[in-house]
């Protein structure tokens, strides 16, 4: 079966209140009140609940969380429900003080102009969207006056893919401060029956789990109850903190006496089929890995251990080879080898070997492992009963031989033909991948992210075990001929050991005595036909336990699995195929109130006796991030900005110090601020003076007035400055002005523009920066408006990177001694010695306007005269360029 992104729920909750805008003194504030155990700053949370309702694999969960202020003051109160990406939001409602304000799903477009139409009225609260590594996060805040209660609820449902197995529900716990009241219940009801039921949590100890936890299962239904008392959530014994922070999982699985079941309620159908005990077919498969320059380091060594893992796990029924690319592309073996111990020892020793090199020929890459697997089915060099896969690894884009990405694609879906599946693993986020999605979905696989951290070998590993045991190839599910409406996808070039085919459908016609449905695949041995009889007063009877069903869950599993299914089949459409996918997605998603990447939700919400409106989207894979105080920079990397006149200000975190230094250059130039030859990603800004014939008789002042991003890779360019925002993708702009509110993203690539204020523009997950508007008085007599550059986040720039802030990416070591006192008896003078220079340094202080536009914040620095000369690398006019691109 064609593998979904993430096979199993992961229900993924962050369930507690963000408490900001507290008092300076709470106390004073509070009066003497004697506030409740667990209220933070007046703030209580006395309620939080996760009911999850589990019904034949289609989860139905709501997130409820009731707080209280006590305090003599208003508070914002924020609410956030972290969710797997696979789920859509159904429902959210925030009831203050018994008054409910609905969240209301619409067609996007739609709510977006809602949306700029509460902006231009000065209502909004922003856009409310953002992802993660396998989550979205919810939230929204309210202010809550004192004394008042609010609620907040949140709805979300999605089908549970079974992953190894088994059925997987992941809650990542953390209601930041005790609740009186906190318990997560699943009440799960499969007609199958329960084989299996466990629940375990990763914050808490076994012997305190076993008195919070309770978790049952007998026949038909399942119940986990997760219920800490407020001395069970404490950190210690005396804290008032909470140690409910981290994983709680539950899983379960099914009995598998028949191999197939078929359920029927209301006239929509769902069949669930998963056999058991068959032989594993043989396979052939041919990793194409990427060993271009920038799989240097970790990830190379990652990917390698992955593969040596891998090679372990090999059967020696299969046949495998290994394709590398770079530049060109080099095999281990002219053709396909079988896995003999003999071949698995010289294909480790071939794998210890692999060293990285050169630029990235995707295309010419994939060629080759197609027309090998091809050849050998042709000449017979494989047994008859085997299949095909192709796993490619990169972490970057094609950039050497065809580098089209929808002429690469072209030329694969050809090749292949549609006889074997092709599996796309982007390493990273530098990279395409809404390409590598694309070429997967037409080739009837599936890509997935592999995310550059510690696990990244075995992830790769994790991976890899999903597709190692194909079980039957070929799978048609057929039904009666003009029995059926509205069926989903019913066939699949692989059905893989411990995963499952689900089909849904219509029933044309309600009053049918008996269902029939035929599965039919190729086996490891023979052709297997597996055929399910339903009969329909048979099927009532199983159906009976009410309690435990909402009415409509076959309908909405349907509705939910088209729309999934339409969304993907939609990414590699065209024209008139197109629009019709779109219309039928967009129709259900409505229809169902699903929050999908074609609708919105509409939350309005009162706030300061007016209303607020925000909106609820569904993020695509790696696009988006939250923007808020805690994102600015990781810790333990330099910190790198430049402000005003222009002050370059470089924080570093290990000395909890910062060094500082001016540019003193003439109005019209333009500074080389970063240079990135890896990812393609610079940085210019230009220089603008004070008015004409300003009377000031001071120094002469300079501000950047205009900044040039660029990103080669992507063929973009942002050109900012402080009367608008300039967006070009390849010879087509887009212009905004700095009184819209608007967040624009397209794959690797989110920019928002926050009205009056800055504007945030991140590139994948690892490079953020913010460009800081700073607007003066319009009969200011000497002053321009003029701009700033934040770099808050860069790990994801090469340690390649250069320019007046980007040699400063990475960690440096400096030194002061010898401090004394200067010309300005305020501002004592010191010796740093830093790249084996040692200068006279002046202790002072430059702004950071981060937070702060109009005042900002004080950064004590020690100051580098004479442009920033023995600090920077070569003198400061070596950072002249001719244009800003």
């Amino acid at each position: 079966m064609a593998l979904t992104q993430w096979p199993c729920l992961i229900l993924t909750l962050l369930s507690g209140l963000a408490v900001s805008g507290f008092p300076r003194n709470p106390s004073r504030l509070l009066g003497k009140r004697s506030l409740p155990e667990g209220a933070v700053d007046g703030i209580e949370v006395y309620s939080t609940k996760v009911n999850c309702k589990v019904t034949s694999r289609f989860a139905h969960n709501v997130v409820t969380t009731r707080a209280v202020n006590h305090a003599n003051t208003a508070k914002e109160v924020s609410f956030d429900v972290e969710l797997p990406k696979t789920a859509f939001i159904t429902n959210f409602t925030l009831t203050i003080d018994g008054v409910t304000y609905p969240g209301n799903i619409k067609e996007k477009e739609v709510a977006e102009k809602q949306y700029e139409k509460a902006v231009s009225q000065g209502k909004t609260a922003g856009l409310v969207k953002a992802s993660g590594r396998k989550l979205e996060k919810f939230t929204v805040s309210v202010n809550v006056a004192a004394g008042s209660k609010v609620t907040f609820e949140l709805t979300y449902e999605e089908l549970l893919k079974r992953h190894k197995g088994k059925y997987e529900m992941y809650l990542k716990v953390q209601p930041k401060q005790l609740v009186k009241h906190f318990e997560i219940t699943a009440d799960i009801f499969e007609p199958q029956g329960i084989s299996t039921l466990d629940a375990e949590a990763s914050f808490i100890t076994n012997d305190l789990l076993g008195s919070a936890l309770t978790k049952s299962f007998s026949g038909k239904k399942g119940h986990v109850s997760f219920k800490p008392s407020l001395d069970q959530q404490r950190s210690c014994p005396t804290c008032t903190d909470s140690l409910l922070k981290g994983d709680f999982i539950i899983t379960y699985d099914v009995n598998r006496e028949s191999p197939a079941n078929v359920q029927i309620v209301n006239g929509y159908f769902v069949h669930f089929f998963a056999p058991q005990g068959l032989p594993v077919v043989p396979k052939s498969v041919v990793f194409v890995i990427d060993v271009s320059g920038s799989m240097h380091g970790r990830k190379m060594e990652q990917t390698k251990d992955a593969l040596l893992k891998i090679l372990e796990d090999v059967k020696e029924d299969d046949y495998l080879n290994f394709i590398l690319f770079s530049g060109d592309v080099t095999t281990w073996k002219d053709s396909l080898v079988q896995a003999t111990p003999e071949n698995i020892q010289e294909a480790r020793k071939f794998v210890m070997d692999i060293h990285d090199r050169g630029m990235t020929n995707i295309n010419d890459a994939l060629l080759r492992g197609i027309s090998m697997l091809n050849k050998a089915r042709e000449e017979h060099t494989v047994p008859e009963r085997s299949t095909s896969i192709i796993i490619m690894l990169t972490d970057g884009d094609a950039n050497v031989g065809e580098s089209r990405p929808e002429k690469i694609q072209e030329n694969v879906r050809n090749a292949i033909g549609g006889k074997f599946p092709l599996y796309n693993l982007g390493f990273g986020n530098n990279l395409n991948y809404n390409f590598l999605e694309n070429m997967a979905l037409e080739n009837h696989g599936i890509a997935r992210r592999i995310y550059e951290d510690s696990d990244a070998n075995l992830q790769l590993q994790g991976f890899y075990e999903e597709v190692a045991n194909p079980l039957l190839t070929g799978v048609e599910v057929e039904y009666p001929q003009n029995a059926i409406l509205d069926l989903t996808q019913n066939s699949y070039q692989h059905f893989y050991d411990g995963s499952e085919i689900v089909v849904a459908g219509r029933l044309a016609d309600e009053d049918m005595n008996s269902f029939k449905a035929d599965v039919k695949g190729h086996g490891a041995i023979n052709d297997l036909t597996f055929t399910e009889e339903v009969d329909m007063k048979e099927m009532e009877k199983a159906l009976q336990e009410r309690e435990y069903i909402f009415g409509d869950y076959i309908e909405r599993l349907w509705a939910y699995l088209t729309i999934e299914q339409l969304l993907d089949k939609r990414k590699n459409a065209r024209g008139e195929e197109k629009e019709n996918l779109t219309a039928q997605a967009l129709e259900l998603s409505l229809k169902y109130h699903f929050v999908t990447p074609l609708t919105s939700m509409v939350v309005t919400k009162p706030e300061d006796n007016e209303n607020q409106t925000a909106i609820a989207n569904k993020p695509g894979e790696g696009r988006h991030r939250r923007w808020g105080a805690t994102t600015w920079m990781p810790p333990s990397r330099p910190l790198t900005l430049v402000d005003g006149d222009p002050h370059f200000i470089i924080q570093v975190p290990e000395k909890d110090d910062a060094i500082c230094f001016n540019i003193d250059e003439d109005p019209g130039t333009v500074l080389r601020l970063i240079q990135d030859p890896v990812t393609g990603l610079t940085v210019n800004g230009q220089i603008i003076g004070e008015k004409t014939g300003s009377s000031d008789s001071q120094a002469r002042r300079t501000y950047f007035g205009k900044l040039g991003i660029a990103s080669a890779r992507m063929d973009l360019r942002i050109e900012v400055t402080p009367e608008k925002i300039t967006l070009w993708n390849g010879d087509a702009p887009s212009t905004f002005s700095w009184l819209d509110m608007v967040m624009i993203t397209q794959d690797g690539l989110s920019v928002m523009i926050n009205r009056k204020k800055n504007m945030v523009v991140s590139f994948g997950d690892g490079v953020t920066f913010v460009v800081v508007l700073h607007q003066v008085w319009k009969k200011e007599p000497a002053h321009h408006d003029f701009l700033g550059f934040y770099v808050v986040d860069s790990r994801g720039m090469s340690a390649q990177t250069h320019g007046l802030l980007g040699q400063f990416f990475h960690p440096f070591d400096f030194q002061v001694s010898d401090v004394h006192p200067g010309s300005d008896p305020t501002k004592p003078d010191a010796t740093m010695v830093v790249k084996n220079h040692q200068l006279t340094v002046t202790r002072g202080s430059q702004k950071d306007y981060r937070k702060d536009i109009s005042v900002g914040r004080n950064v004590a620095c020690w100051f580098v005269h004479n442009n920033g000369q023995g600090l920077i690398d070569g003198i400061h006019r070596d950072y002249i360029v001719p244009n800003l691109f």
